[in-house]
């Protein structure tokens, strides 16, 4: 059995992280925005976070949400082979449990349009899917 090198798999994630972060970017800054301020004008969203610094938190999030991906990678590729169909099958599964739940949840629930729960679920899986992808480009055994 293979020993899990946690030097790669931190890179892989912080690496893998930067990419997630660059996601939710395009995401809430290009294509989010706009709407995000006629939601606040609806009384649909805050003005101000109820958190300070939430971006700054949130990327924690995505960072632990990579880790947690990365780690999942370096366990199974001995399972299901190392690479990319592997980093892909982790990513997706990743990014339905971390996006479609609430998404669906608050799309059913929800006064507002559903295209911000679509988004945000879009946010969440693909960025988990492209995270674990650098993170398992980066991964390599002791």
């Amino acid at each position: 059995m293979a020993v899990v090198n946690t030097k790669r798999v931190l890179l892989g994630a912080l690496l893998g992280s930067i990419v997630w972060f660059v996601w939710s970017g395009i995401i809430n800054f290009s294509v989010l925005a706009p709407r995000y301020a006629a939601g606040q004008e609806a009384g649909l969203f805050l003005k101000e976070p109820r958190y300070p610094f939430f971006v700054g938190q949130w990327f924690v999030l995505l960072f632990l949400l990579s880790w947690i991906g990365a780690c999942i990678y370096s366990g199974v590729r001995a399972t299901y082979g190392p690479g990319p169909k592997t980093a892909l099958k982790v990513g997706v599964m990743l990014g339905f449990a971390a996006g479609f739940p609430i998404s669906f949840s608050i799309a059913t629930w929800s006064p507002m349009d559903r295209v911000f729960p679509l988004w945000w679920m879009l946010e969440l899986w693909v960025g988990a899917v492209l995270s674990t992808l650098v993170s398992a480009w980066i991964y390599r055994e002791s």
